[in-house]
C-alpha cells in the first residue's frame, strides 16, 4: 500500500494501524491519509467492540476489509465481521458495514468525511446508517485525532444517535510499536427505548480505553483495553475487557 501527503512513511502506517484498531472501539477516529492502491486485510479478533458495546456477544470474530480508492483522496470502503447470532443486533450473523471516505491532508492536519451503512445478514430490519467527520494532527511521530458520527432518526436504533470521540496515538521511536488511547461519548434521542438501547443501554454514556499495536511487514497484532460507564441493568458485554488481535494486509 502506498500513502501520499504523510510526512513520514514508517510512522505514518503505524499510526494508520493505530487508528484503525480504535475506530470500532470509540466513535472512530480519522484513519489515516488517501491511499493509491487498492488494500485489503483479514484479521482475528477475540471480540467486536465497539464504542464500548459487544457487537459479538462477546466472542471471536473474523474481520475482511479492502479499501478501494477511486479519485484523489476518494475512496469506497467495505468491512464484513462475523457475529455469530448475536443478540444485540437481532440474531445477525454478520455485520458489514459499506461506505465511502474523502481525506485531504492540508499542512499537519488530515480532514475526513465518511458515510457508511451497516448491514446486518440474518437479520431483518437491522440496518441503519451514519456520517462522520474529523480532524487529526500530526506532531512528530504522534496523531491527535477528533471525530463525530451522527445516525440520523432510523426506526431500527430507536431514534438517533450522536458520537463524539477524541484519541491519541504514537509511534515508539525504533520499534514497530504504536501506542494509542480515547475516550467517547454517545447520545441521542430515544423515540424507542427498546431499539434505542441496541446502541445505548443505559441512555448517555462514555466509553474510554488504551491499546498497543505492532506491525512486522505485512503482519500486525495488537491488545486493547475497552471500558464503558453502562451500569444499567441487564447491560451485557459492555464493561471492562482485554481483546488481542492478529491480522494480514493482503
Amino acid at each position: 500500500m502506498r500513502f501520499t501527503n504523510f510526512p513520514v512513511a514508517a510512522y505514518g502506517m503505524r499510526i494508520a494501524l493505530a487508528c484503525a484498531s480504535i475506530a470500532g472501539a470509540s466513535a472512530g477516529p480519522a484513519y489515516a491519509q488517501y491511499a493509491e492502491d487498492v488494500s485489503a486485510s483479514i484479521e482475528v479478533a477475540t471480540d467486536e467492540r465497539r464504542r464500548g458495546l459487544s457487537w459479538s456477544d462477546g466472542d471471536p470474530v473474523v474481520r475482511g476489509s479492502i479499501l478501494i480508492p477511486v479519485a484523489a483522496g476518494l475512496s469506497l470502503e467495505a468491512t464484513a465481521v462475523s457475529l455469530w447470532g448475536a443478540k444485540r443486533h437481532g440474531g445477525a450473523d454478520a455485520v458489514a458495514d459499506l461506505g465511502a471516505a474523502y481525506v485531504r491532508q492540508t499542512g499537519g492536519w488530515r480532514l475526513r468525511a465518511q458515510a457508511r451503512y451497516h448491514l446486518f445478514p440474518g437479520a431483518a430490519g437491522q440496518g441503519f446508517g451514519e456520517l462522520g467527520a474529523g480532524a487529526g494532527y500530526l506532531i512528530g511521530p504522534a496523531s491527535v485525532d477528533f471525530h463525530a458520527v451522527y445516525a440520523p432518526r432510523q426506526s431500527s436504533i430507536g431514534g438517533d444517535n450522536l458520537a463524539l470521540s477524541v484519541s491519541a496515538a504514537v509511534g515508539v521511536p525504533g520499534i514497530p510499536i504504536t501506542v494509542a488511547t480515547w475516550i467517547g461519548r454517545s447520545s441521542g434521542d430515544a423515540r424507542d427505548t427498546v431499539a434505542a438501547a441496541r446502541l445505548r443501554p443505559d441512555g448517555s454514556y462514555w466509553d474510554y480505553g488504551a491499546s498497543v499495536d505492532y506491525l512486522k511487514g505485512r503482519w500486525s497484532a495488537g491488545l486493547r483495553y475497552t471500558d464503558s460507564s453502562i451500569n444499567a441493568p441487564g447491560s451485557c458485554h459492555t464493561g471492562a475487557t482485554l481483546i488481542g488481535r492478529v491480522g494480514l494486509s493482503l
